[in-house]
C-alpha cells in the first residue's frame, strides 16, 4: 500500500489555509480520501502549518483508526470519517475556525443569500446545524459531530454534491468537494459569503434576501446546462 498521493495532497491543501487567512495558529485541518483503499490522509493535531511535511498526514481508515503515520491525527478525524463513510461523493473535508464563519456558528444562524455572490454557489443560505444534545456531546463527541451534519442535511433535504457547506451551531464551518483544491475553494467561498452578509446586516439590519430571479439566474449561468461562465 502507498498514501504518497493522499499525503501530498492533503499536505499542499493545509498550506493553503493559512495562505487564504482561514486559520490561526492550529486551528484547522484538511484530508483527502482514497476512495479505492478506503483511507484518507488528514493533518496531524497540533502541529503548526510552518513544521508540518507531506510525509506528516496521518493516513486513517473510515472508522477514524490510524492506517500509517508517526504522529497522532487531527481531533476532528472522527468527524471526516463519518463524512467520507456517508457520503461516497466526496474527495476531499476542510474545517476551520475562520472569523466570520465561526461567528455566525456561534450565532446558531444560517448565513442568508443576499446577493449573487453568494448565487453563484449556492441557492440557499448556508445552513447551521443546531447545537449538539448534552448526551452526543458527552458521549463520542467527533464521531457525533459528523452525524450531527449528516442528519441536518437529512432534514433540509440537501444533497451533499450541491450544497457543500456547513455550519455546526456553536463550533465553526465544515466544507466538502469531490477534490482537495474545491473543499478549500468552497472554504474560502464561505468565509467571505460570511463577511459580507454580516456587514449587509451592519449597513441594513433590514436588508431583503436576493430574490428567486437573480438566485436562479447566477447559479444556472455558472452551473446550469446552459452555463456561460469561463471558458470551455
Amino acid at each position: 500500500m502507498t498514501y504518497a498521493k493522499i499525503r501530498k495532497e492533503a499536505y499542499e491543501a493545509n498550506m493553503q489555509l493559512p495562505k487564504l487567512g482561514l486559520v490561526l495558529f492550529t486551528f484547522g485541518n484538511v484530508s483527502v480520501v482514497d476512495r479505492e483503499q478506503q483511507v484518507f490522509a488528514i493533518k496531524p493535531s497540533g502541529v503548526p502549518y510552518e513544521e508540518l511535511r507531506p510525509e506528516d498526514m496521518v493516513v486513517c481508515d473510515f472508522s477514524g483508526q490510524v492506517i500509517d503515520g508517526e504522529m497522532r491525527p487531527s481531533s476532528d478525524t472522527r468527524t471526516h470519517a463519518v463524512l467520507y463513510s456517508q457520503w461516497s461523493e466526496i474527495g476531499a473535508v476542510v474545517h476551520t475556525h475562520s472569523s466570520y464563519g465561526t461567528s455566525w456558528a456561534q450565532a446558531q444562524m444560517d448565513i442568508p443569500i443576499f446577493g449573487t455572490t453568494h448565487a453563484d454557489h449556492l441557492t440557499v443560505d448556508i445552513p447551521c446545524a443546531p447545537p449538539m444534545a448534552d448526551e452526543k456531546i458527552t458521549g463520542d463527541y467527533e464521531f457525533e459531530t459528523g452525524f450531527q451534519i449528516i442528519e441536518h442535511f437529512k432534514l433540509l433535504g440537501y444533497d451533499p454534491a450541491e450544497v457543500e457547506m456547513i455550519l455546526v451551531g456553536n463550533h465553526a464551518p465544515f466544507t466538502w468537494g469531490k477534490t482537495a483544491k474545491k473543499a478549500v475553494y468552497n472554504s474560502a467561498v464561505l468565509e467571505e459569503c460570511a463577511k459580507m452578509a454580516w456587514l449587509t446586516l451592519s449597513i441594513n439590519p433590514h436588508a431583503p434576501k436576493l430574490k428567486n430571479a437573480l438566485i436562479q439566474k447566477h447559479w444556472q449561468r455558472k452551473h446550469g446546462a446552459g452555463a456561460y461562465y469561463g471558458q470551455e
